[in-house]
């Protein structure tokens, strides 16, 4: 279920991003899913048809998703694998944190940093 928040502050085409991107990353969307058409998810969202394609094109770059011409929009088995680079790289990443002896919550904070966005408790 994707909800977007009139009064945040994150633009709603990062929102719904964001939101089908963690949907896919924790596989309640499924390698191979039909994503509903950019037209029916803005009318759904009341979001405009601009803003939705904005964020599928922004998934599609990611290697989240795949657009199949007329056939539609679908989750990548390409996600799959960029999840696992990010996996082995975060496994880099804790082996140099911890052979230098940064303090892990600082650790955090970079990478934070590095995503250009604060912590969310």
């Amino acid at each position: 279920m994707i909800v977007i928040d009139a009064d945040s502050p994150t633009p709603p085409y990062e929102q719904l991003r964001a939101q089908l991107a963690r949907q896919i990353q924790d596989r309640t969307l499924a390698v191979g899913t039909r994503l509903p058409t950019i037209r029916r998810l803005a009318a759904d969202l009341g979001l405009a048809v601009n803003t939705v394609g904005r964020a599928y094109r922004e998934l599609e770059e990611a290697g989240l998703i795949e657009t199949r011409g007329r056939a539609g929009s679908f989750v990548s088995a390409a996600g799959e694998q960029a999840l696992e680079q990010a996996r082995r790289a975060a496994h880099d990443y804790a082996a140099v944190v911890t052979s230098v002896g940064i303090d892990p919550a600082e650790a955090i904070r970079i990478v934070e940093a590095a995503l250009g966005r604060a912590a969310t408790p």
